[in-house]
């Protein structure tokens, strides 16, 4: 292996993210779920969104979050409902199934945080992130 002292930090934080991110993708692998679908599941805890209003918040296409949409409703963890406001819109909604596993996803994110050691960078991420939005 490289000398990781030697990496620019853009490389660094990618690396890291990788690896973190395949650990995190295995997990979500056994709950049947991929990290696009938790971030959705995690948009509808709040209650229900149009495919559109989901789209805009997880900042992806129309048609890549209608992709995550139609396989979270495969795997039972939303459904989709007429909205008894405007029939004409189809809304999304988190599942028992749904609510269950990002329970379990969010107790397994607390645990890799306090096994990998991350929680310290934590708030220095998410101020870098809010620096450059």
């Amino acid at each position: 292996m490289e000398d990781v002292e030697s990496w620019p930090t853009g490389r660094l934080l990618s690396a890291a993210a990788r690896m973190v991110e395949r650990r995190f993708d295995r997990f979500l692998a056994d709950l049947d779920l991929t990290h696009a679908g938790m971030i959705t599941l995690h948009h509808l805890e709040s209650g229900p969104l149009s495919q559109r209003e989901l789209a805009r918040l997880c900042r992806v296409t129309d048609q890549t979050m209608s992709r995550t949409i139609e396989r979270l409703a495969r795997t039972g963890h939303a459904d989709r409902a007429e909205d008894t406001q405007d029939r004409r819109r189809t809304l999304v909604r988190i599942s028992v199934k749904g609510t269950e596993a990002l329970v379990a996803a969010r107790a397994e994110e607390k645990r890799f945080e306090k096994d990998l050691g991350y929680d310290a960078i934590r708030p220095q991420l998410i101020a870098l992130i809010r620096k450059q939005l």
